[in-house]
This record gives structure tokens, C-alpha cells and sequence, in this order.
């Protein structure tokens, strides 16, 4: 098998209990577990889930995907045969992966955070509009059918890993950007854009911010001029790729330079340049590096919420209204001394439902237990940064909540 065959998965993409959608070489091309296997727990399935796994590139979604839409695409052109069989020389018409294994919540994220990962990382992408639309559609459905469920999953892995931040603060800031959207009755057309910018604010720049999220030490002055200006690449390449909405082109652009101040007196682009900053600004804070501990929920919150000049901030207070003051996935102390995790927004932005996880003795409870915050004996009493949770949390009983 020829190395170029192989794509290498990002690290934590496997999960220990999941089926598995595809099969898993060794970086020599030995094939190691077949799909349709389920991950027990071992020291090599540890060793994989950690970063060592590979897949042939055909067996992916996206490619299979993107392969389909250019062969559809040279069909309606009336392409020559012999043009339609170079693009498939390696194309199977089978039914799509996700067909035949049923993916649970947490291995469904973890597909798209391959799709995600490999889609920003072409220098070449082919069709790249109408695949990062399909990559949109298919985390926002899963968004929009169990809305605090995916913000708690999300948010909380986005809280535990620095590996692969490019890609994994990419689907955040859709979600984000979305519910903000919402909150602000934007247009659809408006919304769209904002969604594209969200994944793609740092396109080109995806390796040197994973490079930075795993190094020990801060930025270096040479990491600091690579990373400058990067919102005018990223246009310059959206727009070579294919990206023709200007207010799109220009969100992208200006992510890192729209300032303080009201919306409404900004164009298009502008405003939305405006709540991408904001957003991407909350997701980072929430999110560690090697480097430096991730912020509670309501510290991000209020670096948000005030602008550069300690003033209200109209796109903080969209976000915050969004998805409150503790965002699902965040850690809390209960009044009573509980600590656990915030999993479903409630009905004021402070006043959460939280799954209790440690007791008041200091214990971790064998099961989560719902707490409504909104009596005082269970109200939250802090906002915790996750590195203060020395538990080992099980995602998949606090998503049955």
C-alpha cells in the first residue's frame, strides 16, 4: 500500500467503546483493526486513540463526498469520458460510511473534527465552497437537534485538549456563531456568512496555531510575524479557492481588527468581522494550550462582555445572551459544595442545569445527578477552570441527561 494512500488521524479522534467507521493501519500500512470493530480498552488502542492511527483516504467521508460532487460536476459539463475516468480511478460506489455504522454523538464530532482538519489543510482544495457547506449543514443539524447536549460536548473536549485546536476551535466558533445568529434575527444570507467565516478565519494558518497551542513556551517573535496579518491570507486564499461572498471575504479579513463600538452603524462585513472576534475570542479562553491553563466559563464570559474599553460590548452580550453565563460544558461549585458540569442552559444566563459529578464530601458520585441551580441549596457558588476538576468525566451517561 502506498504511503500517500494513508491519511493520518488527528489525535483523539478514535474513542475507547466506539465502532469504528473505517479501517486502522499502522503508519507502515499494516492493517491493525477492521471496521465495524469496537475499541476495547488496551495499551495499543490507548497508543492509537493518542495520535497513532491511520486511514486509507478513500475510507473517509469527505473524500468520498468530494469525489462524488466532482464526478457529478464533470457529468453536467459534459465532460469526455476519458476525463470522468481519471477522476475515478479510485472512487467505489458504495453507500457512505455513515450509513453503515450508526455513529453515536461524541464519534460523529469526531468525524467531522477529521473532515474539518483535512478540508483546511488542502493547498489545493477541490469544489472548496460547496464542501465546506456540506461540512457546515452536517454540524449544524447535529446542533440544532440537541442544541445543549452539543454545546456541553464542544465546549468541555474543547476545555481538555490542545491537540488539533485549529480544527476543534473551527466547529466551535460555527456553533457559536450560529446561536448568535439566532439570538440577533440576522438574515440568512447574513448567517451563511458568518457561519463560512467561522470555519475558515484561519485558513492557511491552521499548523502554526496547532504548532503554537503544543509548545511549551509562548509565541516567538518569529511565530508572532508568521501569525500577523493572517486574517488577509486566509481572504486572499478563500477568495483563489472559490469564496466570492464579499462579506464573507471581508469578515474573514478584519476577525482580528474590528473594534469596540456598536453594530449598526458598520457594513455587512464588518459587523459580522465584529461578532467573529468576539466569538473566536471566548472559544480560545475556554480552550488550553501546552502553555497555559483554559479560563472558567464565567471568566470567559466577562473577558466578552466588556469590550477593549471596559465597556458593554454588544457582540459579548449577543453571545452571553446565547449560550449564558455559564456556557454548557463549563465546571461549577454548587452552594452546597458539589462540583459538577453545566449541561443544559436554563432560564436565566445564570442559572443553569448542572450535573452534580463530586459530592460535598469530596467524593465523585458513582452516576451524575441533576442539580437545578435556580434553588439556593444548589445555586452556583464559582465558576471553576477545568484544570480544577481532577476527575476523569464519563460523557457518554452525561449525554443520556
Amino acid at each position: 500500500m502506498a504511503a500517500s494512500e494513508l491519511f493520518h488521524l488527528p489525535a483523539r479522534t478514535l474513542r475507547l467503546g466506539m465502532t469504528l467507521p473505517y479501517d486502522i493501519y499502522d503508519e507502515a500500512g499494516k492493517l491493525m483493526f477492521a471496521r465495524g470493530q469496537v475499541l476495547r480498552d488496551s495499551p495499543l488502542v490507548r497508543a492509537l486513540v493518542d495520535g497513532g492511527a491511520w486511514v486509507m483516504s478513500a475510507d473517509t467521508l469527505e473524500y468520498q463526498r468530494a469525489l462524488a460532487h466532482r464526478l457529478d460536476t464533470l457529468v453536467m459539463q459534459d465532460a469526455m469520458l476519458s476525463d470522468i475516468a481519471k477522476a475515478d480511478t479510485s472512487f467505489r460506489m458504495e453507500a457512505p460510511l455513515a450509513s453503515k455504522v450508526e455513529l453515536g454523538p461524541r464519534e460523529a464530532w469526531s468525524d467531522l473534527l477529521l473532515h474539518t482538519h483535512s478540508l483546511l489543510r488542502e493547498t489545493e482544495p477541490l469544489d472548496f465552497p460547496a464542501r465546506v457547506a456540506q461540512l457546515r449543514d452536517a454540524a449544524l443539524k447535529r446542533l440544532h437537534a440537541h442544541p445543549d447536549a452539543t454545546l456541553m460536548l464542544l465546549v468541555f473536549e474543547s476545555s481538555q485538549e490542545f491537540d488539533d485546536y485549529s480544527a476543534r476551535h473551527a466547529l466551535l466558533t460555527l456553533l457559536l456563531c450560529d446561536l448568535v445568529a439566532r439570538q440577533l434575527h440576522l438574515d440568512p444570507a447574513l448567517s451563511e456568512a458568518l457561519q463560512g467565516a467561522a470555519l475558515t478565519m484561519n485558513y492557511g494558518a491552521g499548523t502554526a496555531h496547532d504548532r503554537l497551542a503544543s509548545q511549551a513556551g509562548p509565541a516567538t517573535p518569529a511565530q508572532r510575524q508568521a501569525l500577523a496579518a493572517h486574517g488577509d491570507r486566509a481572504a486572499q486564499r478563500l477568495a483563489q479557492a472559490g469564496v466570492t461572498d464579499p462579506v464573507w471575504l471581508t469578515a474573514v479579513r478584519l476577525h482580528h481588527e474590528a473594534g469596540p463600538g456598536p453594530l449598526a452603524a458598520r457594513s455587512d462585513g464588518e459587523k459580522l468581522a465584529r461578532l467573529l472576534r468576539r466569538i473566536d475570542l471566548f472559544g480560545a479562553r475556554l480552550a488550553p494550550r501546552r502553555s497555559r491553563t483554559a479560563m472558567s466559563g464565567a471568566a470567559a464570559a466577562r473577558a466578552v462582555f466588556l469590550d477593549e474599553l471596559g465597556q458593554p460590548d454588544e457582540a459579548g452580550a449577543a453571545l452571553i445572551k446565547a449560550v449564558g453565563l455559564y456556557p454548557p460544558g463549563t465546571i461549577v461549585r454548587l452552594a452546597n459544595g458539589e462540583v459538577g458540569i453545566v449541561f443544559k442552559r436554563g432560564f436565566s444566563a445564570n442559572e443553569p442545569l448542572v450535573a452534580a459529578l463530586i459530592g460535598k464530601s469530596g467524593s465523585p458520585l458513582s452516576n451524575p445527578v441533576p442539580r437545578d441551580t435556580r434553588l439556593a441549596s444548589q445555586a452556583i457558588a464559582a465558576s471553576l477552570a477545568p484544570a480544577d476538576l481532577k476527575l476523569r468525566v464519563n460523557l457518554d451517561a452525561l449525554l443520556k441527561l
